[in-house]
């Protein structure tokens, strides 16, 4: 298994980033860690936070870098929520993180190549923390580690999955060089996704390829946003459009799909951050993943926004505390 990129994190690692309180428990202080990854299978925590905090695949796809910045902050973010009856820290492994060298090239190929170098370290992982029956949580980083993300955990079960992805983007471009906008295709070409379903899209961002992709394909399924902003409730339309998806299922978000947080593609129109964490609070399904993408706290072009992190926090903790009662 190729893990040279991978940077565990140690018990020190982690009360380095957790501000103390007297008469407060912060779930940091409770989480776990290991030392190898062998000991993955003995860990009692369930849920599994990984970081990929790249840019590489948003910069092979012509979009704007700060992806990579959002990791670090949401983690301090996460450790330093509460712990209380509600999510017990112990549930929680911070296994740590993918650390990528900076990019040296803006030539395509070389950004392909890069983000095929990627795809290569991060699927095995993701293949071996399902083997041990846990939960990735995965915090990005560009949406290009759709592909291996679905890659280990199609190999893990040793079968084709279904995917729902909440994103303003269908990522269905041409198998052309990997990049952010493809992952799904690859995933789709390589035989790991069975069935794929959008919701939230929006028309104005759909490609004449892309709407043929869809047509042609019965196992695509769509939501539109636009159709969504007619329909008026949120919560109703995304229980019966995801009704129709069985396990195994894993779930995609990208951040551009919400309004006015900060991405690559960040939208003065999308889903609110209340109606994406009302769909993670009732979640009827048992997910086996949870990929959160896109999300920036630093853009290339000199945007920013401390919230991001925060959000970042409260996303991964309502969908641990569903998940816990399913």
């Amino acid at each position: 298994m190729v893990t040279e990129s991978l940077v565990l994190y140690s018990h020190e690692d982690i009360s380095g980033r957790i501000n103390l309180r007297e008469g407060e428990t912060k779930l940091g202080e409770n989480v776990q860690t290991v030392s190898s990854l062998d000991d993955l299978s003995t860990c009692t925590a369930r849920f599994v936070i990984l970081g990929i905090p790249e840019d590489i695949g948003i910069a092979a796809n012509q979009g704007i870098a700060g992806a990579s910045t959002t990791w670090e902050p949401a983690l301090k973010a996460l450790l330093n929520m509460q712990e209380n009856d509600f999510l017990p820290g112990a549930e929680l492994l911070i296994l740590g993180y993918f650390r990528f060298p900076a990019l040296s090239s803006v030539e395509s190929e070389y950004l392909y190549d890069t983000v095929s170098d990627i795809d290569d370290q991060v699927y095995p992982l993701i293949q071996q923390i399902i083997l041990a029956k846990k939960v990735p949580v995965i915090i990005g980083g560009g949406h290009n580690n759709a592909y291996p993300i679905i890659k280990g955990f199609s190999r893990a079960l040793g079968s084709k999955v279904n995917v729902l992805n909440i994103d303003a983007h269908a990522d269905l471009r041409p198998t052309i060089g990997r990049h952010s906008g493809n992952a799904f295709s690859y995933a789709i070409q390589d035989g790991f996704l069975e069935k794929y379903a959008v919701f939230g899209l929006q028309q104005s961002y759909l490609t004449k390829y892309m709407q043929d992709v869809i047509r042609d394909n019965s196992n695509i399924s769509v939501s539109y946003f636009e159709d969504l902003l007619g329909d008026g409730n949120v919560q109703a339309s995304w229980n019966n459009f995801s009704s129709a998806f069985t396990e195994p299922l894993g779930l995609e978000i990208d951040l551009d799909a919400l309004h006015n947080v900060l991405s690559s593609a960040t939208s003065p129109s999308g889903f609110s951050v209340d109606e994406i964490r009302r769909i993670l609070l009732t979640q009827g399904k048992k997910l086996s993943y949870l990929h959160l993408a896109e999300a920036a706290v630093d853009l290339v072009d000199g945007r920013r926004s401390v919230s991001t992190a925060k959000l970042i926090a409260h996303l991964v903790v309502d969908f641990i505390k569903c998940q816990r009662r399913l």
